[in-house]
Parts: C-alpha cells; structure tokens; sequence
C-alpha cells in the first residue's frame, strides 16, 4: 500500500505539471493561481487510496483524480464570487485579484478542464465515471442553492440542514472514493460501501467544521472564531439552539439575527446559550455517530483489512483535526 504522504507529494507533482496552455492565457492565469494556492488535496488523495484497496498502480486513476481537484477548487472559485469572500488560504480571492466577470468565466474553464480530465479514463470506466461525476457536480450544486435560499429562513430543520451539507460537502468525498473503486473493479457491493463511507465521513467532517468555528483555537483553526455566528449561517448549533431554548434564550437569539453590530459581544451572546444548552456535547455525539457509520462501512469490504489501514488512518486524522 502507498503512504498517505507519498500520495499527496504524487498529486501536488501532478497538480504542478498541469498546464493550460489554451489561449487566451488571460482566461487561464486565474486557474493556475486558484490551484496554486494549496489545499489538503483530499479529494484526489481519496480516490487514490481507495484504487489502492485493489490495485498498486494509482498513477493509472491520477488524471481522474487531478480532475477532481480542478473541479473542487471550481467550486471554491464561484463560492467565494457568491460569499464576496477576500480571501482564499492567505491569498486574494479571484474575484479580488482579478474580477467578477474574470471569476465566473475562469471558473467556468475550470469545470470544462474537469471535464477533459475525467474524459482521460480508459472506455471501459469512461461512461460510469462521467455518470458518476455530472451526477455529484448537480448535487453540489443543489446544494449550494439549499444554502444560499437557508440564509434568509428562520425555519430550516435539522434534517434539511443535513441534506445541504450531505449535496455540498459529503457527495464529493463519497464520489472521490467511488471513483477510486470503479477504476480499480471493484465489486459494485464495495464501491457502494466506499461511497457510503464519504457520505458518512463527510458529514462528521463538516459537522466538525461547524463546531471548530464556535469553539475552534483560532491559532489553529486558520481563520477568526465565530464567523457563522456573526453571518448568522444556519449551523447544527444554531438550528439546535431555536428548536431546544426556552422564551428567555430565544429572545435572545431573536434579537442578535440580523444585526453586524458588536461582533464580539454577539459572538458571546449566543455562544453562552450554546453552552447552556450543552450543544457542543450534542455536536461531539453526531459526529462521533456519523464516523462510526463511515468505519462499518469500511469494515464490510471484502478485501484485506490491512489495506484499509491508510484510509483509517486519514480518517482519523480528519476528524482530530484543530483546523
């Protein structure tokens, strides 16, 4: 089995030595400068280890998987465009460095050349995996639709908050691993188990996510604490709070949506009713039910279970994370 570091230094090589040459360069800059920019790089790295379960030679899924890197980080691009987000991990978002107009149409270049990747599979995969992948990409987008219509509701359940997140985060992850299975044969029972292992995996992740940004080390978590809180984004913990407080905390809650003044003392606000509330443990519970989802699921593939050892291990490196 390969590393998990020896994967992620193969996909930055790779990532590196892509080269958009088409012109006008102009359209172009902006892709190479998105991809630049780093990231974790999980979802190539996924798909990797999941080819890896079945076959050694992972540089035969690395154009599928460098596909779904281009893809992601086109969905960043628009995202930040649609957030008015500055800034992208340290550096000026698209939209900033260069402008609207120039973020929608690169963006646009970016999921064309996602395309052209996957395209690279051999004919035997092509149609499953160009199936599978416009199937995620509409997802996502469902997803992200789910989201921006949450921000002006005082009414989303905690069910279609788990909907949202499972289109806009989850399916990519349970894609990324499908991906990895269907390019190395794998039973169509094993590929489905993957799949449901980033299904599941996804949501503990960004349940995770949303709980780091209430409670989060801000040296470690990268960005400032509280961030949803002031966008009053409908979070697990917000949602929570309005379905379990009394009339005394929901008031209170009442009183601070909406409004950007005192950041600071909003943040505390509405932080001191979580605690009381005790929604971080309600939190720490969900995503520890989540995760133990996502390891049946790897549990009942029928390969050895010392292949299955880089994925645990990345599994719970993302879910001790600090950042």
């Amino acid at each position: 089995m390969v590393a998990f570091e020896e994967i992620i230094r193969q996909i930055e090589q790779s990532v590196r030595s892509l080269v958009f040459n088409d012109p006008p360069r102009s359209l172009f800059e902006p892709v190479t400068y998105t991809l630049s920019l780093g990231g974790k790089r999980i979802r190539p790295a996924l798909t990797l280890m999941a080819y890896n379960i079945y076959k050694e030679d992972i540089a035969s899924a690395m154009d599928v998987a460098l596909g779904l890197e281009v893809f992601h980080n086109f969905t960043l691009l628009h995202d930040d465009l649609m957030d008015e987000a500055d800034v992208r991990r340290g550096k000026p978002t698209v939209h900033k460095a260069w402008n609207a107009n120039t973020a929608i149409l690169s963006g646009d270049a970016m999921l064309i050349a996602s395309y052209r990747l996957m395209a690279k599979a051999d004919k035997e995969h092509l149609k499953p995996v160009l199936d599978l992948f416009t199937q995620t990409a509409l997802g996502i987008c469902g997803g992200q639709q789910y989201d921006m219509e949450f921000e002006t509701r005082n009414d989303v359940s905690e069910e279609e908050y788990i909907e949202m997140i499972r289109l806009k985060t989850a399916v990519l992850l349970a894609c990324a691993l499908k991906m990895g299975a269907i390019l190395a044969d794998a039973s169509e029972e094993d590929a489905e188990h993957l799949y449901q292992f980033g299904i599941a995996i996804g949501l503990a992740f960004q349940l995770q996510d949303d709980l780091l940004d209430v409670y989060g080390d801000p040296k470690t978590f990268g960005k400032n604490i509280g961030g949803d809180i002031l966008c009053d984004k409908k979070t697990f913990l917000l949602i929570n709070a309005f379905k379990r407080s009394d009339a005394g905390q929901k008031e209170v809650l009442e009183r601070w949506m909406g409004t950007s003044a005192n950041p600071q003392e909003k943040i505390a606000a509405v932080t001191r009713i979580y605690d009381q509330l005790q929604l971080k443990r309600l939190s720490e519970e969900k995503i520890e039910a989540y995760f133990a989802e996502a390891m049946s699921h790897l549990e009942a593939l029928k390969v050895e279970k010392r292949k299955l050892e880089v994925l645990k291990e990345v599994s719970h490196l993302l879910m001790n994370r600090k950042s």
